[in-house]
């Protein structure tokens, strides 16, 4: 599996990003790759839908219906209503597959 993070430069919610991967990978080997996406016809080529974006082999997992390419920062809603910067590492888990 490659786990790519989007994010644009100096997001703050990067190093979250990449730390809830981590967590959620529990151990587990798994390629993971840090992009720098600069502007918006970056963010459109890569499926880039607000910084950080995680995907996986590709695809975003938690892409919602109708959103567009952005390097704007990203709002991730959880299922008890809270909102954050980056995906939470249960929903990680969920999505790999680790948990």
């Amino acid at each position: 599996m490659r786990i790519t993070v989007l994010t644009v430069p100096d997001c703050p919610n990067a190093a979250v990003a990449r730390d809830r991967v981590r967590a959620a990978l529990a151990g587990r080997t798994a390629e993971v790759e840090t992009v720098e996406v600069r502007d918006a016809a970056e963010a459109a080529r890569w499926g880039m839908t607000g910084s950080p974006t995680v995907l996986l082999d590709g695809t975003d997992p938690f892409t919602r219906a109708g959103a567009e390419p952005s390097v704007s920062c990203r709002i991730y809603r959880h299922a008890d209503g809270s909102a954050d910067g980056a995906p939470s590492t249960d929903e990680l888990r969920r999505v790999l597959g680790t948990g």
